[in-house]
């Protein structure tokens, strides 16, 4: 099964590279961005079939090691 996970700051969480990132879009012309959070995205192939199990292990990889929870929000979509 695959499964992709989607990781971003909580809000109110300070982005230093979001705003890196606003910072040089407007440089290039992009005027009408009004704020820019960056994120983290994995795709993880598991030989795992059974999809609540492949949900609760992907949980587990995110709680333990993929994301930093106090600071940051996750989802997961299995296929």
């Amino acid at each position: 099964m695959k499964a992709r996970v989607h990781i971003t700051l909580k809000n109110g969480v300070l982005d230093p590279q979001g705003k890196a990132i606003k910072h040089a879009l407007s440089a290039l012309g992009f005027d009408g961005v009004n704020d820019v959070r960056q994120g983290k995205y994995i795709e993880l192939d598991l030989a795992e079939t059974d999809p609540d199990k492949t949900q609760s292990t992907v949980e587990d990889m995110c709680k333990k090691l993929l994301s930093n929870t106090v600071i940051e929000n996750y989802s997961i979509e299995i296929e």
